[in-house]
């Protein structure tokens, strides 16, 4: 059956990028349990959200006292891009009943998207399963690593004073260098660091609120170098 052969392709060959997920998977366990979540609240955390650096970012606000709301915000500003990339999936989806859309939405991240579209520009004939395949181990091997990396964290009395903080900033370092797509992404990425670092020291925006701001002047950059 051509959607099980598609299925089994996309988990087959996403796993290779399944493990750099697993590795900041560790950290963000580490920082959620920092934040007092249980390894259960993690786990249900990454299933029902899967968006890891948005949830990076909404617990680092928690983490610094932050509201609730404030750190939805952050999180949901970070992960603005998704809009598009799940725009570009229109054709993926059309026609599909509504839970397979929304299993799809819910799975597509750059990873799995890009890997769908290097498939079709290499003329292979990849579509819903495949994405869904590669989607399901991502998210398995997301879960799975946060749960480990909060009872691992949970499990020692003096975690901050060992150093595993410093795993949430080293994590976030490794998921920015896989999101750099080269010389074209230095301007937006300038726009969006001058902006957020001039919110944050210049007024007296929530940092949440500044990352807005950024991640908005750095699309604008974005759609403006390629229109220009």
């Amino acid at each position: 059956m051509q959607q099980r052969t598609d299925l089994a392709a996309g988990m087959r060959e996403i796993a290779p990028l399944a493990f750099g997920v697993a590795v900041y998977g560790l950290a963000f366990g580490l920082l959620a349990a920092q934040a007092q979540m249980s390894g259960l609240q993690t786990g249900v955390m990454g299933a029902l959200v899967f968006a890891g650096s948005s949830q990076m970012v909404a617990v680092e606000r928690l983490t610094a006292g932050a509201g609730a709301g404030a750190a939805v915000i952050a999180g949901l500003a970070l992960n603005l891009r998704l809009l598009l990339v799940t725009a570009s999936l229109r054709d993926t989806l059309a026609a599909r009943p509504w839970w397979q859309t929304a299993l799809g939405l819910h799975l597509a991240t750059d990873e799995n998207w890009a890997l769908l579209h290097a498939q079709r520009a290499a003329g292979r004939a990849a579509g819903y399963w495949y994405l869904a395949g590669a989607g399901l181990i991502l998210a398995a091997a997301w879960v799975v690593s946060t749960v480990a990396g909060a009872t691992l964290a949970s499990a020692m009395p003096e975690s901050q004073a060992m150093g595993v903080d410093f795993a949430f900033s080293a994590a976030f370092i490794f998921m920015l260098r896989a999101l750099w797509a080269g010389r074209s992404s230095l301007l937006p990425w300038m726009v969006s660091a001058g902006i957020t670092a001039v919110a944050v020291l210049l007024t007296p925006l929530d940092p949440a609120f500044a990352l807005v701001l950024g991640g908005a002047g750095g699309a604008a950059a974005a759609g403006a170098s390629r229109h220009g």
